[in-house]
């Protein structure tokens, strides 16, 4: 059986964890699916859907609010569907990646896996495009061009994909 309704949700600081989500949905529409794709803090109920991705940008060790909510407001609903999760945030040379409980909080993880989560992943993140405040101008600054967008767009299509698979859609022809 094929799942027919997708919720892609995600809060987005600067906009590059939407974009991911943007992407995933995408994904998720070529393989037949209906999606909808919004921001945690804009989803009310869930009885629409049949299965749900969610994704947050990490900063300092932290989901975003919008998502942490998202993911304790509907734990019991996520308990009986089949979720996905994902993280997006790192920057820099990839050589350095920091400790993965600065790209994943634990916490969050665990919550999801409580719920029953079928995979989590870790994106890479870009740094802001316009940055606000000293600490972005920093974090940009600081960071070679080269590494300022670690997102692989086909790293993240394939996670799709599988989710796609997983949920029953017709297989891709390349």
């Amino acid at each position: 059986m094929c799942v027919t309704t997708v919720l892609v949700a995600y809060a987005s600081k600067r906009g590059s964890t939407a974009e991911i989500a943007e992407a995933i949905a995408e994904e998720l529409r070529q393989a037949g699916l209906e999606v909808e794709c919004r921001s945690a803090r804009d989803v009310g109920a869930l009885d629409r859907c049949d299965a749900v991705v969610l994704g947050s940008a990490v900063y300092v060790k932290r989901w975003q609010g919008d998502a942490k909510h998202f993911l304790r407001k509907h734990a019991d609903e996520l308990s009986k569907l089949p979720f996905w999760v994902f993280s997006s945030g790192p920057v820099g040379d990839p050589g350095k990646t920091p400790n993965p409980s600065w790209l994943e909080p634990p916490r969050i993880i665990d919550r999801a896996m409580q719920a029953g989560v079928r995979d989590h992943v870790v994106f890479g993140g870009r740094v802001p495009a316009e940055p606000q405040g000293r600490l972005e101008r920093s974090m940009v600054e600081n960071t070679p061009p080269e590494y300022r967008d670690r997102r692989d767009w086909g790293e993240i299509r394939s996670w799709a994909q599988q989710i796609a698979a997983d949920l029953g859609a017709p297989a891709q022809v390349a």
